[in-house]
């Protein structure tokens, strides 16, 4: 049964416009788990986007919003060399709209769409 929730959650990711190719949201998700701090400079970029779209992050003191963290692991994927496009080459504002479409916050992705309509999300 949970693979099949992981199989409809790759789906809604994709209904949502998401372009990461499966494995790459897999291990994306899977890092995220793991994950409890980042770089200052990734948490300062995404409160800034998260901020000029209205979108409400919820960090406590002991743990960084799920945005942030999805944000900071795509933001800092390095493109295997066999690839020649790779979310890693993506604008800041579309990798937080990525890391939005993972968690399926279609709410807020919609603020951050609407936040840069001169942006191709």
């Amino acid at each position: 049964m949970q693979s099949a929730t992981k199989e409809n959650s790759y789906r809604r990711y994709r209904e949502l416009g998401g372009i990461i190719n499966e494995k790459d949201y897999k291990s994306a998700l899977a890092r995220a788990k793991n994950t409890v701090t980042l770089k200052i400079t990734l948490i300062k970029q995404s409160e800034h986007i998260a901020q000029i779209a209205g979108i409400e992050l919820h960090n406590t003191k002991n743990a960084l919003d799920p945005i942030i963290i999805l944000y900071g692991i795509l933001r800092t994927d390095t493109a295997p060399q066999e690839v020649e496009y790779h979310h890693s080459q993506m604008s800041d504002q579309r990798l937080f709209a990525e890391a939005l479409r993972m968690l399926g916050d279609a709410d807020a992705l919609n603020k951050l769409i609407n936040a840069h309509p001169n942006i191709d999300f």
